[in-house]
């Protein structure tokens, strides 16, 4: 479907991307890189109404899983601390969603001076989900459908 689209669709006023008709443009996508896995990864955010990219992180070493779930936690703190509301959160790791959802990063990755800062990273991230009320939805992009996230870093 994705290959149909044009930029910017004629059927859509309320966006510069080529989003399907059933993505919400009020919304952030979030998505991860990571070269080997693991190895350097990061992670990124796009607003759905404008195509900017609202934040970025890293390089740092980890798993894309992390880099995912990371990404989904750094969009809600940032929408919070904005006092960013309505808006929805795409994300097209089932995994990440839901270990936000269980306010836990399920990682296997080992635990050693390498990955250190990152899993303070990752318990601050945790702690977050666990003292704040999350009211924003989040929501798997479908990829097959709709082509590849927004915020998709294009290296496949």
């Amino acid at each position: 479907m994705a290959d149909k689209l044009i930029n910017p669709p004629d059927y859509r006023n309320d966006t510069v991307l080529p989003l399907p008709l059933e993505v919400t443009s009020n919304a952030w996508a979030v998505d991860a890189a990571c070269s080997g896995n693991p190895g350097p990864m990061e992670y990124q955010c796009i607003d759905l109404k404008t195509g900017a990219r609202v934040f970025h992180f890293g390089p740092m070493y980890g798993t894309n899983n992390i880099g995912e779930f990371l990404a989904i936690v750094h969009a809600l703190a940032l929408m919070d601390k904005q006092g960013i509301t309505g808006k929805t959160i795409y994300s097209d790791s089932h995994n990440a969603i839901l270990w936000v959802s269980k306010k836990q990063c399920k990682t296997k990755l080992e635990r050693t001076p390498k990955t250190e800062h990152l899993y303070q990273i990752i318990a601050r991230a945790e702690t977050w989900l666990r003292t704040h009320r999350i009211t924003t939805p989040i929501v798997k992009w479908e990829t097959q459908k709709w082509g590849e996230v927004p915020a998709d870093f294009g290296r496949k």
